[in-house]
This record gives C-alpha cells, sequence and structure tokens, in this order.
C-alpha cells in the first residue's frame, strides 16, 4: 500500500509513519519544507500540493495542523489553528479530488472538542456537535474534506481524544509534576476526560485505511472514559505518588485563558462506537494498563 502522510513528524506521524515501514509499506511524507528524499512539499496558504503525493497514492492521512495547547489563545493564534485546519484540509482534499489516479481514502484528523463541554453525556459519532471555538473548529475542519468526499473518495474523520504517550502531549506535561508529588485535580475533577493510548491511536488509523465499510466520523479514545479525578487517582498510583495539590478552575483560567475551558474542564464522555462495531480490539482499553504500560511501571 502507497500512503501519503502530512504531519509526519508530529507525535501521531512519526508513530505511525513507523509503524506503517515496519510493516513494509510504502510511506511519503509531506512537509512545509521537505529536506529528507522522497519527501514532497506542500503549502496550505499557496493552495498547493505537489502531485506526486497524491497522484497513484492508495491513501492520505491528513494529520498536519496548529498546535492548540502551546501557549495562551489570542484572537491571532486562534484564527491561526483555525486556518491551518479548515484551508489546509481542504487543500489537501482538493489535491485528492484533482488526482490522477485517484487516492482510495483520505484519513483526516479531527478531535474530541466537536462535542463541546457535555457534562456526563455519553457521546457516540451521530451525537450532535457541541458548542464554542473547537467545536466550531472541528465541524468546519471536517467539512473541508468535501472535494474529496463529492468525488467518491471514502473519508474518514478521526476524532481524537486525549492522546497519552510520555513523550509527548498532555501526559509528557503531567508527569514532571506528578512524578514531584505536586499533582492533583484540575477543576472539581468530575469532568470527563476521554484518552487513547498513543499505540491505539496508530491502530486505529491503520485500521480505517483498510476498513471498507467505515466511513465519515470515528471516535479514537478508548472504551473506557474517566473523570479528571480518576485520571489523576491512578496515574498517582502508578507513579507511587501522592495527589494532594488541586488545581482550582479559577488558577487554571488565570494561567491559561479560555484555553483551560476547552481542554482541562470541559467534560466529554466518549465512546468508540464506530471502531468497536468495525472490530477494531484495543491493546488499551483501561487507563491504569495503559499508563503502566506507557511508563514502564
Amino acid at each position: 500500500m502507497r500512503v501519503s502522510v502530512t504531519g509526519s513528524s508530529g507525535l501521531i506521524g512519526t508513530a505511525l509513519v513507523r509503524l506503517l515501514t515496519s510493516e513494509g509499506h510504502e510511506v511519503g511524507r509531506v512537509f512545509r519544507s521537505p529536506t529528507a528524499v522522497g519527501a514532497w512539499r506542500w503549502d496550505p496558504a499557496a493552495g498547493h500540493v505537489d502531485a506526486r503525493a497524491v497522484n497513484g497514492a492508495d491513501v492520505v492521512v491528513h494529520l498536519a495542523g496548529e498546535n492548540i495547547a502551546s501557549g495562551r489563545w489570542s484572537s491571532a493564534r486562534k484564527a491561526r489553528i483555525r486556518e491551518s485546519r479548515e484551508r489546509g484540509t481542504r487543500v489537501v482534499a482538493e489535491a485528492v479530488a484533482g488526482a490522477d489516479p485517484r487516492p482510495r481514502v483520505l484519513v483526516c484528523a479531527s478531535a474530541m472538542g466537536f462535542y463541546g463541554d457535555r457534562g456526563d453525556e455519553r457521546l457516540t459519532e451521530s451525537s450532535a456537535p457541541g458548542q464554542g471555538f473547537l467545536a466550531d473548529v472541528s465541524r468546519a475542519w471536517e467539512d473541508a474534506c468535501a472535494p474529496a468526499r463529492d468525488q467518491g473518495v471514502r473519508v474518514v474523520n478521526l476524532r481524537f481524544g486525549i492522546v497519552l504517550s510520555p513523550t509527548g502531549g498532555a501526559l509528557a506535561r503531567m508527569l514532571l509534576p506528578f512524578r514531584l508529588g505536586a499533582g492533583g485535580v484540575v477543576g472539581t475533577g468530575r469532568q470527563w476526560w476521554s484518552w487513547v493510548s498513543l499505540d491505539d491511536v496508530v491502530g486505529a488509523i491503520r485500521h480505517a485505511l483498510t476498513t471498507p465499510g467505515l466511513v465519515g466520523p470515528v471516535n479514537v479514545v478508548a472504551p473506557n472514559p474517566v473523570t479528571n479525578a480518576e485520571f489523576t487517582r491512578t496515574l498517582g498510583r502508578v507513579l507511587a505518588r501522592p495527589t494532594f495539590f488541586p488545581v482550582p478552575a479559577a488558577a487554571a483560567r488565570l494561567a491559561l485563558g479560555e484555553m483551560a475551558d476547552a481542554l482541562l474542564l470541559a467534560s466529554a464522555r466518549i465512546v468508540p462506537q464506530r471502531l468497536e462495531a468495525t472490530g477494531y480490539v484495543f491493546r488499551h482499553p483501561e487507563l491504569e494498563g495503559a499508563l503502566r504500560h506507557l511508563l514502564g511501571r
């Protein structure tokens, strides 16, 4: 299988390229400024994708986008986040639609932010979108795949949960304070955190590439979401450290602004209904087992 991947240098992209290459697939990496031999260039601002990245590819995996958690959300930063997802995805989808021969599948990143802050509601792929900045961005992100979808390409929108890895993302940022015994619940601790191990993220992407009946939105989350309080207790237990230092909601908002409400305090109890219905078997369905595997504990 010939696969082209944008965002291939990120946390998920790096793991995905490693997996696909180890299985013998031909993987083309698509960068804004390619330096590696065999890499292709794309420029979303200019609306350009190197034709070699899509012509004859069996599948395209689009993971690129501005990091939403690398700083406070100013108006300018929010505009860049939305632009990188909406315009960047449309550029890729248009290239896929116009390719000759055309890829069979476009797998595009999306996010659990689609659902917004929903309390204890159980959320599946058929649940209505939520409200707020991330929900609006996620809807636009998925809608931007329309050019490929309209040409008969099978499009899969992967709504990623909180991806757990010790080398990047939320867990990596939490490890130092927790190892120092300074971890604790955020806000009330009652908000649901829908998490997924990096192993299952790349497993779900491979499943999406190879499962013809899988189309449209797919929740990439473990089947057992937990509250923030349970996540805190479990991580403390795995690290054998106390978790007595809560972060009040007001303090989180003071430090992070609007981003605190969207990423830390929002509650989204999401289940992977479509992955399970199409036969995907999770390597790490339970949080404690996932953390022990990831942290070697």
